[in-house]
């Protein structure tokens, strides 16, 4: 059967098209809306968590920041249910088809299950937390988020890493518990070493007046080897989560300047150049 252009009803099909997108506007202005609300709501629902049950600060990002992601993932579900309704798609012969595809690429979506299941044990377990310091998958950074499929780690150089949960089969959080800062500096062999510890000592002494970050310590372990021109003693002390790096540089610059003080060398290389000249 052939239709001419005449026989078209445009009046019908523009006020039907226009329906159409007045409903996908209002659809998606409501979609914004709840997404937005939904988000302030679960933040202040946490932030309320923190102040209630003593949780810290980082478990509650991290729950935060998975409750955000389950919800959109359902928020976005049910907009894409409404889009095929307004196109008078069947909403249940849809999820049928769509329980009947899931299942022909099951297999293939191994990866997809195990990224899910593998955030869940390490949410369970509380092995890693939003503003965690950690190593894992060949990666250390700080914890920016934990999510269903992907964890996201930020790298000291400012990259942000997304690794997928079945990736992370081992991991070391530096975050629990006190961090170790460590210096070694070196003293010539012609200085007395137990004047130099001395003077080390008292120095570490009046720095763990001075800074809260450091937990116990710093501490002159003793001669931690000697080199091929220097005797190094070591320093070792505990900080505060992620205070380790400040104390060490702070450190390094009291103890470079107490030696200085007491005439104390610390070697360096020195290159001596040999002119060998022709006898005439």
């Amino acid at each position: 059967m052939n239709f001419s252009l005449e026989q078209i009803d445009w009046t019908s099909l523009i006020v039907g098209s226009g329906q159409i997108v007045v409903r996908l506007v209002i659809i998606l202005f409501v979609f914004l809306i709840v997404k937005q609300a939904g988000k302030s709501l679960i933040k202040r629902s946490f932030k309320k968590v923190v102040e209630r049950d003593n949780v810290s600060l980082g478990r509650a990002k991290t729950l935060e920041s998975l409750a955000t992601n389950v919800f959109s993932y359902i928020l976005m579900f049910i907009f894409t249910v409404m889009v095929f309704e307004i196109f008078n798609y069947d909403a249940k012969a849809l999820l049928a088809g769509a329980g009947v595809v899931g299942l022909a690429i099951g297999f293939g979506a191994q990866g997809l299950v195990s990224d899910v299941v593998t955030g869940f044990f390490l949410l369970l377990e509380k092995q890693i937390d939003v503003d965690d310091y950690v190593t894992t998958a060949g990666f250390s950074g700080i914890v920016e988020a934990v999510g269903l499929r992907t964890t996201q780690v930020r790298g000291f150089d400012g990259t942000l890493h997304y690794i997928p949960n079945r990736q992370i089969s081992s991991l070391s959080n530096h975050s629990r518990g006190n961090m170790r800062a460590l210096v070694d500096i070196g003293i010539s062999y012609d200085d007395d070493i137990d004047n130099a510890i001395h003077v080390l000592q008292e120095t570490c002494d009046q720095i763990a007046k001075e800074d809260e970050t450091i937990k116990e310590g710093p501490n002159v372990i003793g001669v931690q080897s000697l080199g091929t021109s220097d005797v190094v003693i070591r320093i070792i002390a505990k900080t505060e989560n992620m205070g380790q790096w400040a104390a060490e540089r702070k450190l390094r610059k009291a103890l470079k300047q107490a030696l200085d003080k007491h005439g104390i060398e610390i070697p360096y290389p020195h290159q001596v150049y040999v002119e060998k000249k022709d006898q005439q």
